[in-house]
């Protein structure tokens, strides 16, 4: 590379920013809002938008605002910056789009560059008289804070625009996410929504929402169904707040009386939504008698299986996973014998797969020749690699495990 090309590629990488430190959200309820600092956030990702490597180029000193009004969800999309890049001193290359990617994702006719119009939205009657559609399922009061929270399906009438304007969000916050088919008249909505102001002058914001699926159980009676959770989000501004616990609670009490759905699954759980259900799961089955100190160092059993389905609507995967951190819980770790039995107990259930995949070598060997069966054992841990993964899964769960009875205890 010349010295030219090496200062010339040098100045081109002062044009390049990350995206997510680009990007600057808001939720505007009052036009006082606007101009608040301490009401932005950050995307966790953005991917999506920007690409892979989730860079931008061109620009120096640059700042894409994406704001919505918090309950109507109007938008305002504007970038600036302190320099961009001339093409006809770079041979040509040109600064990224920064706003297409963004509207892309926007439902259309949602947003506005217009400060002025914007700010005329959030003060008008379709933001300040906006009121939640669907069902009404639960009412909680969080740090005197009042929230609702609202079933909707496809059919709910003003529902299906305002998820058009409300799934954005996850594009930022939710790996790999992507938008859902509302046709599909199986899907169910639970959004909660803060509800503030006196009476006939209330006003409402959008904290977050989860959508479930609706399976039917196949193999089971007729009309059986299979709930299966699908996207979770909490937006940044209303996190730490215990939210996400009480809107998860509410999706398991809107089944509960449902004598046709058998359990509740989850569909590829981020790591933060499997340490929200594991609160969730263990302080509520600790209620539960099958659940008791007595029982569950004897270890696990069906008796448990059935009442975390019939009381919790807790799938037996996930009751098992609870069964682990209650018994972790009633387990002294001061006690040898008591503790070992514990850790052989979880071991076990770890090395099930291994076991199954032991039992397809042995069939495996009867029907290659001994050469073939070497080549293929080639990147088969040995038994010296299993034990070693075997202790570093346990640690990596006890860890977790203990994390959420500490969580359990505070609650």
């Amino acid at each position: 590379m010349s010295d030219e090309l090496k200062i010339q590629t040098s100045a081109l990488a002062e044009y390049v920013c990350d995206g997510n430190d680009a990007l600057e959200f808001k939720l505007v309820k009052n036009a006082e809002d606007f101009d608040n600092s301490d009401l932005s956030f950050q995307p966790e990702m953005c991917h999506q938008i920007y690409g892979d490597n989730e860079n931008i180029f061109g620009y120096k000193g640059l700042k894409v605002s994406l704001f919505m009004s918090s309950g109507s969800l109007e938008s305002y999309v504007k970038h600036q910056f302190e320099d961009k890049v001339d093409p006809a001193k770079t041979d040509g290359v040109t600064a990224d789009d920064v706003v297409s990617p963004l509207v892309k994702i926007l439902a259309p006719g949602s947003f506005t560059d217009n400060k002025e119009q914007f700010l005329a939205h959030v003060s008008g009657e379709k933001e300040t008289k906006f009121r939640p559609m669907g069902e009404l399922v639960n009412t909680i009061t969080n740090n005197g804070i009042q929230y609702e929270v609202y079933k909707c399906e496809e059919s709910t009438p003003r529902f299906r625009n305002y998820h058009e304007r409300l799934q954005a969000w996850i594009m930022f916050y939710i790996d790999a996410a992507s938008f859902i088919d509302i046709d599909d008249d199986s899907w169910r909505m639970f959004l909660m929504f803060e509800k503030s102001g006196s009476p006939g002058s209330e006003r409402y914001s959008i904290p977050g929402y989860i959508t479930v699926y609706q399976y039917y159980a196949y193999g089971r009676e007729t009309n059986m169904t299979r709930p299966r959770i699908s996207q979770m989000l909490v937006l940044p501004p209303y996190q730490r707040r215990g939210l996400g616990s009480q809107l998860l609670e509410t999706v398991y009490k809107n089944y509960l009386s449902d004598a046709k759905v058998i359990d509740i699954t989850v569909e590829d759980p981020s790591d933060n939504f499997v340490r929200l259900r594991d609160f969730v799961d263990t302080k509520n089955c600790l209620k539960l008698k099958e659940f008791e100190k007595s029982e569950v160092l004897n270890g696990f059993s069906d008796k448990m299986t059935k009442a975390a389905a019939k009381d919790l609507k807790i799938c037996k995967k996930q009751a098992r996973r609870v069964y682990e951190i209650i018994r972790l819980h009633y387990t002294s770790l001061a006690n040898k014998e008591e503790y070992k039995n514990y850790k052989l107990d979880v071991k076990k259930r770890l090395n099930i797969p291994y076991q199954k995949e032991q039992s397809q070598l042995s069939k495996l060997q009867k029907l290659l020749k001994p050469q073939e069966f070497a080549a293929a054992m080639v990147n088969i841990t040995n038994k010296e690699q299993r034990l070693e993964n075997l202790e570093k899964q346990f640690i990596e769960l006890e860890t977790h495990y203990k994390t959420v009875l500490e969580k359990v205890a505070a609650a």
